[in-house]
């Protein structure tokens, strides 16, 4: 039976339908359950606003989109944050796994053979945590790999992994710099992650993902990455919650489908420098050459 799909919609009307429709051109959308959550309204929301999520909540119904459809609507606004966490947390634990979208992914018509055949593939890997779909527009050379920590751009998990989310971000980031792992946490130093950890605790954002990124890193644990990616963000304007314009993200869908090969259960080091050499080229060399190792550095003499 295929793991259900749970996808996160708020106020977007155009990219949640576009969403859908990619998804429905998945061969086992025919056997799979959906549960859409709908975010409502803020407190202060205007009339353009509440028709926004008003259109969003007609969207959804416009076909049946996978075998079962379960719409689950929220009368005032979590916030992108709570609503996947109550959200994931609730379906774990009634299904013992999870396939998970927001309103601004679209996936390849082979996005859900991929989540399920890893979720049977890896359910007894107790090093692996989550599997993705969205992978980082570099050249792997591998048809699959792993990278350590876990990740939000489509991807599954089962209710062993999502336990250990922790939603402490104090907690999370001391644990990071008392144990000296900023360094290998934010790729080499090329991109900030802790930094957004940082945020999240002092309050600057409300960020789910950082945590989840870090709550699996600090058990080192796994997640599994296509070597092509099979999800695109389209939300990357200012549309979206947590959205900057991030072009450096921005890549096409393949739409062939993945190989599962039999790899080593540990994190691919290639990989992991490639997707560093690629931050670092898009980051402007905003960071002290100096906190980047010599591999990287040779790069920009």
């Amino acid at each position: 039976m295929p793991a259900p799909i749970a996808l996160f919609v708020y106020n977007r009307p155009a990219t949640t339908r576009q969403s859908l429709q990619a998804l429905v051109k998945n061969e086992m959308a025919a056997s799979s359950t959906l549960i859409i959550f709908c975010d409502g309204p803020k407190a202060n929301a205007s009339e353009t606003e509440i028709a926004k999520i008003n259109e969003v909540r007609s969207v959804i119904r416009e076909e049946q989109w996978c075998k079962k459809v379960e719409i689950v609507e929220s009368p005032s606004n979590k916030g992108l944050a709570r609503s996947i966490v109550e959200g994931v947390s609730r379906i774990v634990e009634e299904y013992g796994s999870i396939i998970v979208l927001e309103d601004d992914l679209v996936v390849s018509p082979f996005f859900l053979k991929y989540m399920n055949e890893s979720l049977v593939k890896y359910q007894h890997t107790e090093e692996v945590v989550c599997i993705h779909g969205y992978s980082i527009p570099v050249s792997y050379n591998e048809p699959i790999f792993f990278l350590k920590g876990a990740d939000c751009w489509g991807w599954a998990t089962w209710r062993r992994g999502w336990t250990l989310y922790n939603p402490d971000g104090k907690a999370l980031l001391t644990d990071i710099e008392n144990r000296k792992l900023a360094y290998e946490f934010n790729y080499y130093n090329t991109f900030n992650y802790t930094g957004m950890l940082k945020k999240q605790v002092e309050g600057k954002i409300n960020s789910w993902a950082i945590l989840w990124y870090a709550s699996a890193f600090l058990q080192n644990k796994l997640t599994l990455y296509p070597g092509h990616s099979i999800v695109k963000n389209i939300g990357l304007d200012e549309s979206g919650t947590h959205s900057h314009n991030k072009s450096m993200m921005n890549t096409s869908v393949f739409n062939l489908p993945v190989v599962l090969a039999d790899i080593p259960v540990e994190e691919s080091k290639n990989a992991k420098k490639k997707i560093a050499c690629y931050f670092l080229r898009k980051s402007g060399i905003r960071v002290k050459l100096k906190s980047i190792p010599i591999f990287l550095q040779l790069l920009f003499k």
